[in-house]
């Protein structure tokens, strides 16, 4: 079995088994939480092929399965399983275990930074297409928040958002000093946290609040969802 496959395994195992914890009973949000997923997987498995055919990124042969769809190793696919689930699973215990006072205060001021960091990048580095395209899509997705959906979840989003960076960057870390994935590097500004380029962070972002945002809005459609989703 491939380092990546098994870098996978690993991080599902945790959030899986904790799935049936009482307080957060996160195997209830599943039917919501696959859709969500389904959404994020076909939007971001269509990029990561675009990327993959123009050689903004690539993958080393010996770290993953020599099986490809779509130009992507079978463990790419189940990065947009795992990663989804294991960030939300994250979202969902801020939500049974914390109370968001002091993020949903700050919610305007994270999502109007954001927007104003990402137009600066979207003006500036327009050549380096995965810091380009990362913004573009981040921007589309904070700026609906800010100015049409404003939904007090994005307390906890921020909350969530902030504590997975962790994980994401141990799991990002390893995938990048094999390396597994392989940047161009014209096609990223060149600052790292680590091995990391800097626009993970912002991949990341996308790839956690496009899901929520689904999510949210089945549990919007369904009020009897479980006590740890309310708002």
């Amino acid at each position: 079995m491939s380092l990546y496959a098994w870098l996978m395994i690993g991080s599902l195992a945790g959030p899986l088994l904790l799935s049936f914890d009482k307080k957060v009973s996160f195997y209830k949000w599943w039917p919501a939480l696959f859709l969500g997923i389904l959404i994020n997987g076909v939007f971001f498995i269509l990029w990561d092929s675009w990327f993959t055919s123009e050689g903004i990124w690539s993958f080393n042969p010996i770290y993953v399965a020599p099986y490809r769809w779509l130009l992507l190793p079978l463990e790419e696919w189940s990065f947009f399983i795992v990663i989804p689930y294991c960030s939300v699973f994250i979202y969902a215990c801020c939500k049974g275990y914390v109370k968001d006072d002091f993020f949903k205060k700050l919610v305007s001021t994270f999502n109007i930074s954001f927007i104003f960091i990402l137009l600066i990048a979207i003006v500036f580095f327009n050549e380096q297409r995965y810091t380009f395209y990362n913004s573009i899509f981040a921007v589309v997705l904070l700026i609906i928040h800010q100015f049409y959906l404003k939904k007090s979840y994005m307390g906890y989003f921020w909350m969530a958002y902030f504590i997975h960076l962790i994980p994401f960057f141990i799991v990002n870390g390893v995938l990048t000093a094999k390396p597994v994935v392989i940047y161009h590097a014209a096609e990223i500004i060149g600052p790292r946290i680590y091995t990391i380029p800097i626009e993970d962070s912002i991949y990341a972002l996308t790839c956690l609040l496009l899901p929520i945002t689904v999510i949210e809005f089945i549990f919007e459609l369904k009020p009897q969802r479980s006590s740890t989703s309310l708002i």
